[in-house]
């Protein structure tokens, strides 16, 4: 996901704003609000409009190409800005930074500012080097920072992510994370309960819980064991109104405990992310991804079996080197069986300093485009038949408010990630769950009508009068 959070301020003998925009995905999204929490404890301020800051700090992700030529154009953008005023700081924070420190600092002379996901403690200390002139440069992976202490600065709302793990020791040979943000390392149990609970208290009625390998989860502190499925037991009997879900799993490490797990606890959500990335043995061998076709759907027949009513979604990614025509077809094949309700679909990009990377990247972007949008064009099919299905049941929606196209719409989302509209009634307000009547689908959303009011109630779904 993409978007843009507010900013902070500087302890010098002034005061100073501070903007800040965040690129990728939510375990970026979850970053920012440590930074946050970091520098606003500081007596940093936060502005909302780059014009008015003093210190321009972009939170980037390196996972495909695309993404860092967005943030080569940004600094572009700031470039006119840094000419006007030559005092403003602008800094580059995240995977971007600890991959092309070089670049940004050398090439890229706006840049006054590069620190990696693992060096944010230090980040008040590195404004105040820049501030006096040099270039604050702060990039060094680490074996032990998960940020457990620091209490993430969040603005009110209904939904929220939490790290529970950082970095990832899989070694996908398409993948940057364990050059960018470093080894396997998890939060305690703990610390994790104690965040869901501030959240619990602050009305919060949506949690996920983050890692780039959620499945390898392990304290080792914890009395009798402390795996995944034992942090979403935990973090389920907080508050039973509040929905967990967790993002993203592997297919090597997801065990029946954990599905189990989900099954037992009504508020932990009947959907599971599962990259599958290829349905082709050869090219998951190829990207390192330690499973089998074989392996990947036993496994789905398993969660279907030991958790009711399931969806599954995934990630998939067309044109990785030397990918034949029947590779492809493999991966429709594999689509077809899963039925997924929904996929993250990319084109394969290779990312220096991986294995991929020295791999002749032999399929053309005309055959690589091609593959994609035939992904794309099945995904939408099977999506939409998946949400034909649904018209005439009933869902229960937990209301998060009004729907981006019109005031007289409410939008929420189903315990499998669906999006739902229905007509606005100003007697729900935003965190209401509601059962609703699905009675229209496209491919990506569902439209219903307003039944009753949910009141949760422990293991109960009760219905108001």
């Amino acid at each position: 996901m993409t978007g843009k959070l507010k900013i902070f301020t500087l302890p010098l003998m002034q005061k100073n704003n501070v903007y800040i925009e965040t690129y990728g995905c939510q375990m970026n999204v979850a970053d920012t609000e440590i930074v946050l929490g970091i520098l606003k404890k500081q007596g940093y301020d936060v502005t909302d409009k780059p014009d008015n800051a003093d210190i321009i700090l972009l939170n980037t992700c390196s996972i495909r190409e695309n993404a860092e030529q967005r943030i080569y154009g940004r600094l572009g953008n700031f470039k006119t800005l840094k000419t006007q005023r030559p005092e403003v700081i602008v800094g580059i924070l995240g995977c971007m930074a600890e991959r092309l420190k070089k670049d940004l600092i050398e090439e890229k002379k706006i840049v006054d500012l590069v620190v990696g996901p693992d060096e944010y403690r230090r980040l008040p200390e590195y404004i105040d080097v820049a501030f006096n002139g040099d270039k604050g440069i702060g990039v060094k992976l680490s074996r032990t920072e998960t940020y457990d202490d620091i209490e993430p600065h969040r603005e009110d709302g209904l939904s929220a992510w939490i790290s529970v793990m950082r970095g990832c020791d899989k070694f996908c040979t398409f993948c940057v994370v364990p050059f960018t943000r470093g080894r396997e390392r998890s939060r305690s149990l703990e610390s994790v309960v104690k965040e869901v609970e501030s959240l619990s208290a602050r009305r919060f009625k949506d949690v996920t819980l983050l890692g780039q390998n959620v499945n390898s989860y392990l304290d080792e502190q914890f009395a009798n064991g402390g795996d995944f499925a034992d942090l979403l037991a935990a973090v389920a009997k907080v508050d039973r109104t509040m929905r967990v879900r967790f993002t993203t799993s592997h297919p090597q490490d997801l065990s029946d405990k954990l599905l189990h797990t989900i099954a037992k606890h009504p508020n932990l959500c009947n959907h599971i992310h599962l990259p599958v990335q290829s349905g082709s043995n050869r090219i998951l061998e190829l990207m390192n991804r330690t499973y089998t076709v074989e392996h990947y759907l036993d496994l789905i027949e398993r969660a279907k079996r030991i958790i009711p009513g399931v969806s599954f979604s995934t990630d998939i990614i067309a044109g990785f080197p030397t990918e034949t025509w029947e590779d492809h077809l493999a991966t429709l094949d594999v689509m077809r069986q899963v039925r997924y309700d929904g996929a993250y679909m990319f084109k394969y990009s290779p990312r220096e300093g991986t294995k991929a990377f020295k791999m002749n990247d032999d399929v053309t972007e005309e055959i690589k485009s091609k593959r994609l949008q035939e992904i794309i064009e099945l995904q939408q099919q099977i999506s939409f038949e998946k949400n034909q299905e649904l018209i005439g049941k009933e869902e229960t929606v937990l209301v998060e408010g009004f729907s981006r196209k019109s005031d007289d719409f409410y939008a929420g989302r189903t315990d499998s990630n669906k999006v739902v509209i229905i007509s606005a009634d100003r007697n729900i307000q935003p965190g209401t769950y509601v059962k609703v009547k699905i009675n229209k689908a496209t491919h990506a959303t569902l439209f219903g009508e307003l039944m009753n009011e949910v009141q949760i109630d422990d293991e109960k779904i009760v219905l108001s009068v």
